[in-house]
């Protein structure tokens, strides 16, 4: 392994958010008022770093929730930015919650704990095991999130056997981990019901993190998987980083996966294009239409593996400090 290998790896580790657990809340849901444009904001989970919040964003009136006699799903949204920055309401993602409210679905944008921020930048291997443990710490927020909608599915008005993941940049990353570590029923995953699944997965230039080689889905099969993602990301790697059984392993790698083992997923490859793919949900708005209703309300494995060349895409890493952080 070249000395390069390693130390685009640790780059690429260092590009990463880091979140914390601590007991959920048993207490009945607490609505937070205020102006937002979220339809209601609720506590999920109490940290020692303060309270989590969720806005939920409903089907808008005369919009078409059900297709051919099913009901859209909810989508439990992960925000991204390197994992020291951002929260639940940046501008560019509640446009596209409310276009995705107008098409019929719920959408459910969850604050979690920045593991990185203000944090001095750690070194060597010392970076491998700084973002092991974020990422997990990102993955029992989202369950947390998960365990509060299944909790209060009803007065919620949600079905909990439909319920997709998605995310962008380091909140994708977190929705492809929490998918993986259910489906391989870790110890993470203990908090959820045994038949719990979520019925998919949309990730927007995100990847998985294995110490054990390449990803292994061992107890059940990954949800239905839609994976979107520019071709030349430096920031959150297209293909693999890995050194020895230690490895960070992009939707490239992930699709030929998937491939092989017939899962059911479908990918979308900008050639060309960098981590501002990460920002691209109103862009792919047909894209995820189509393999929601096919892929995952009517569970057809209908595999698409497009490559996509876009001019009208401005080029350029959407990252703060991407020079600082991630340069090679």
């Amino acid at each position: 392994m070249k000395k390069r290998s390693f130390l685009t790896l640790t780059a690429m580790l260092f590009a990463i958010p880091f979140l914390f657990a601590a007991p959920d809340s048993e207490e009945d849901p607490v609505s937070i008022s205020g102006d937002r444009e979220a339809d209601a904001t609720f506590v999920y989970a109490r940290r020692e770093t303060g309270d989590l919040l969720m806005d939920i964003y409903y089907p808008r009136p005369g919009s078409e929730i059900m297709v051919n006699g099913k009901k859209r799903p909810t989508l439990l949204f992960a925000f991204g930015g390197g994992f020291t920055f951002g929260d639940r309401k940046k501008p560019k993602d509640i446009i596209w919650f409310n276009e995705m409210a107008r098409r019929g679905y719920t959408v459910v944008s969850i604050d979690y704990r920045l593991g990185l921020k203000g944090m001095k930048a750690p070194t060597g291997f010392a970076v491998i095991k700084a973002y092991d443990r974020s990422i997990h710490l990102v993955v029992e927020d989202i369950f947390a999130a998960t365990n509060f909608l299944l909790k209060n599915a009803e007065d919620l008005q949600i079905d909990p056997k439909n319920i997709v993941l998605a995310g962008s940049s380091a909140g994708a990353i977190s929705a492809l981990q929490a998918d993986y570590e259910l489906c391989n029923r870790t110890s993470w995953a203990a908090v959820l019901p045994e038949d719990f699944h979520y019925a998919g997965v949309i990730s927007f230039a995100g990847a998985i993190l294995s110490m054990e080689g390449r990803p292994n889905y061992r107890k059940s099969e990954p949800a239905p998987t839609l994976l979107i993602h520019g071709t030349k990301d430096k920031v959150v790697t297209y293909k693999q980083t890995r050194f020895f059984n230690v490895g960070f392993f992009g939707s490239d790698k992930l699709a030929k996966r998937f491939k092989h083992f017939h899962y059911n997923y479908s990918i979308v490859r900008y050639e060309g294009n960098g981590h501002e793919i990460a920002n691209s949900e109103m862009l792919n708005l047909e894209v995820m239409e189509d393999f929601i209703i096919s892929n995952i309300m009517e569970g057809k494995k209908k595999i698409t593996d497009a490559l996509i060349s876009h001019p009208g895409i401005e080029k350029g890493n959407t990252c703060t400090n991407r020079k600082q952080l991630y340069e090679e």
